[in-house]
């Protein structure tokens, strides 16, 4: 058996679960949600059932902002010592947003690893620095155990090259300049969840929306990804919370040469300014945005949902076809508004669907007589970091 503490940290934030593994089975015991670590932390446990538990305090406020993600996973360690002293742990399991081309599949941490994972700050500069300045924290809190990398981009390995290359020199493609996709570990767990339901589920044609503040979709084909909508970077794409998504790179180049913009700016502007927030002038947050008296607000919807609607398009075209359609992150799983604007788009395809089941967040919200099986499925990155870890340390 093995007590595995996983690690999903953000710009500004920090996710851990503790999962007690057996045979093979990960069955959660502590859920932690730490958010605005930069500022006055919110902190929030939970058992495994969900039941919510007295957090623990922190101040983070004398402690520089470069330590804090550090500090915020001691509280963590600190606090399942005191509240249950009797769970040993046994290694950890990180979430890595990128590991490129080079990295198909969870590896142990080492320092060969670290420094291969550091050219990838560039690509990911939302997560990557903050995913490795996690693992050192794990290397001084407790040097002993093993840790182990599990990485965003390993699901989309293997892509056909007519999808993962740009229309750019070769010597560029081989460089690594290339689509990687990423929310890998959640379409993993997606592609676990289907092969419980039925055979035919998991091989199924299927276009799979990870919907949230940061959101994907991805073709899966035989249980194999075969396209997805984001790139060489995390920002490609649908418009996200903060992030622009999929726009032309001669806006890229106008900024700069016609406005005055620096490289920082523009980095500012598509990864931190843009899509919902950019979009609305209100918020990067969904429900704030339903919320919201606001024609912008209402824009910022309709164009994410509208560019949702057309990505599912091509993704069918890359897979021949589109048999299954599931709904999956934050907004996927409990928007039933989101859902219903994305479905009425793709009616041409066939595709009908139960508007009592989509209001209640049913696992099936499709019409017996629909040409396509709708699903909406709760992903749970962490339990399939979890499961990565017993297989490259053993149950």
């Amino acid at each position: 058996m093995q007590t595995v503490l996983t690690i999903n940290g953000g710009s500004s934030s920090l996710k851990c679960a503790l999962f007690k593994t057996e045979h093979h089975q990960e069955s959660p015991i502590y859920q932690f949600k730490l958010g605005n670590i930069l500022d006055t932390p919110r902190i929030s446990v939970a058992d495994g059932e969900g039941n919510k538990l007295t957090p623990p305090k922190a101040d983070f406020s004398n402690i520089p902002q470069d330590k804090r993600h550090a500090a915020a996973l001691k509280v963590v360690l600190d606090w399942l010592c005191e509240q249950a002293p009797h769970l040993k742990l046994t290694a950890f399991g990180h979430r890595v947003v990128h590991g490129g081309e080079r990295f198909s599949e969870p590896a142990r941490v080492d320092t060969a690893l670290l420094d291969a994972l550091e050219k990838f700050v560039p690509l990911a500069p939302l997560h990557q620095p903050f995913n490795l300045l996690l693992i050192r924290a794990c290397q001084e809190l407790a040097p002993e155990l093993p840790q182990i990398a599990c990485f965003d981009t390993m699901f989309h390995v293997g892509q056909p090259s007519v999808e993962r290359h740009y229309a750019l020199p070769r010597h560029l493609t081989e460089a690594g300049i290339q689509r990687y996709g990423f929310h890998g570990l959640s379409y993993e767990f997606i592609r676990k969840s289907l092969a419980t339901l039925s055979a035919q589920a998991l091989t199924a044609k299927t276009v799979i929306c990870h919907l949230g503040a940061g959101a994907s979709m991805c073709a899966m084909s035989a249980g194999k990804s075969v396209a997805s909508t984001m790139g060489f970077t995390a920002v490609d794409g649908l418009p996200m919370g903060s992030r622009c998504g999929n726009i032309d790179p001669g806006v890229i180049l106008h900024l700069q040469q016609h406005l005055g913009m620096s490289l920082k700016e523009v980095e500012r502007l598509i990864y931190k300014e843009s899509g919902w927030l950019g979009v609305s002038g209100i918020s990067s947050d969904m429900l704030s945005l339903h919320q919201a008296d606001s024609p912008a607000a209402e824009e910022a919807i309709e164009m994410f949902t509208y560019r949702a609607a057309l990505e599912v398009g091509r993704l069918a075209a890359a897979m021949g076809g589109i048999e299954q359609l599931v709904f999956t992150g934050g907004v996927g799983e409990n928007d039933a508004d989101v859902r219903r604007r994305i479905m009425a788009r793709c009616e041409w395809l066939g595709l009908s669907w139960s508007a009592a089941a989509n209001q209640s967040n049913s696992s099936v919200i499709s019409e017996p007589t629909s040409t396509i099986m709708v699903r909406v499925i709760p992903t749970n990155e962490e339990a399939m970091i979890a499961h990565h870890v017993v297989d490259v340390i053993g149950d």
